[in-house]
């Protein structure tokens, strides 16, 4: 991709591993937050949160590596995160409306 500009090229790869290696530190305190996390909209959202860093990491290492193909595996992996955090809302919002019927 940048092959006309070497040096371009360097800061692009080095600037990606600083990214990418961010993102997965980032990526392990998210997941302590999901197991960690004292309600279940709290694991939710480190859950979403963790689903949104992958996407950003594949799309990363997308342009490291010059892959067209991994932007496709973004787009599936970001609607099978989008369905289950939809899911994972939806039975905790009914078991909410359960507990709230029982308390009443």
């Amino acid at each position: 991709m940048f092959d006309q500009f070497p040096v371009l090229a360097q800061v692009v790869n080095v600037f990606t591993t600083i990214v990418l290696i961010c993102l997965g530190i980032l990526s392990i305190l998210c997941l302590i937050r999901a197991i960690l996390g004292p309600k279940v909209a709290d694991r939710l959202v480190a859950v979403n949160m963790l689903g949104t860093m992958v996407m950003v990491m594949i799309s990363t290492l997308a342009v490291k590596l010059n892959e067209g193909f991994l932007a496709d595996i973004c787009l599936i992996y970001a609607m099978i995160s989008f369905l289950a955090v939809i899911v994972g809302t939806r039975i905790y919002m009914e078991s909410y409306l359960e507990k709230l019927e029982e308390d009443q």
